[in-house]
């Protein structure tokens, strides 16, 4: 089932905004890229400074989509470090821990967007979100243990104009469509390369 199909019909109910969500815009977007294929196409980017210990930086400001290029409204940044007991000043949440909020974030836009082209008016969207890793792992010590989480658990509140039912079969749909989802239980190709252009 397509989002489109998951979507769109109910949407028609909802012509006007929605507890901040654009509903048109949303339904426009899914029938153009539903028209031509290629509009969603999509390349986002990050780039990465260290600053000192396990303390780096990353900023995110252009990216590709639609067929062009296009530039954030702001260049947003976010620290990383590792908390004390893992040898770092804990200056930033941890990598992992971004991991964590990325999901929670992708479903939770998830949930406000298809409540929305539902006609479901939303009071409150809250998760709480836990991953398990054993550091035996990342440290070289057991090559029985893997280097990242071992499972992650998400628990989400949902308060809204609708039953029970109705607002679990959104967060279903939400957790089905997240691409930080998919990309965290499916897995995706990821190449590391040394840049020839380094300066020593």
């Amino acid at each position: 089932m397509t989002a489109q199909t998951a979507v769109a019909p109910k949407a028609k109910r909802t012509p006007t905004p929605l507890h901040g969500v654009d509903t048109p815009t949303l339904l426009a977007t899914i029938n153009a890229v539903g028209a031509q294929p290629e509009l969603g196409k999509f390349q986002f980017r990050a780039r990465n400074r260290w600053l000192s210990g396990t303390h780096s930086r990353s900023s995110m400001s252009g990216f590709f989509g639609a067929g062009t290029e296009h530039q954030h409204k702001a260049k947003y940044e976010a620290e990383a470090d590792h908390p004390a007991v893992l040898c770092g000043l804990d200056d930033a949440p941890a990598p992992v821990e971004w991991l964590l909020h990325a999901l929670a974030a992708c479903i939770t836009s998830g949930i406000a967007n298809i409540a929305a082209a539902r006609g479901i008016k939303l009071r409150k969207v809250e998760s709480t979100v836990a991953g398990d890793i054993d550091l035996r792992g990342i440290l070289g010590l057991s090559k029985e243990v893997r280097n990242g989480y071992e499972a992650i658990k998400a628990s989400f509140v949902i308060e809204g104009d609708a039953t029970p039912e109705q607002l679990a079969a959104i967060l279903e749909q939400a957790t089905a469509r997240s691409a930080v989802y998919d990309v965290i239980t499916k897995g995706v190709p990821v190449s590391v390369e040394m840049d020839g252009s380094a300066k020593r």
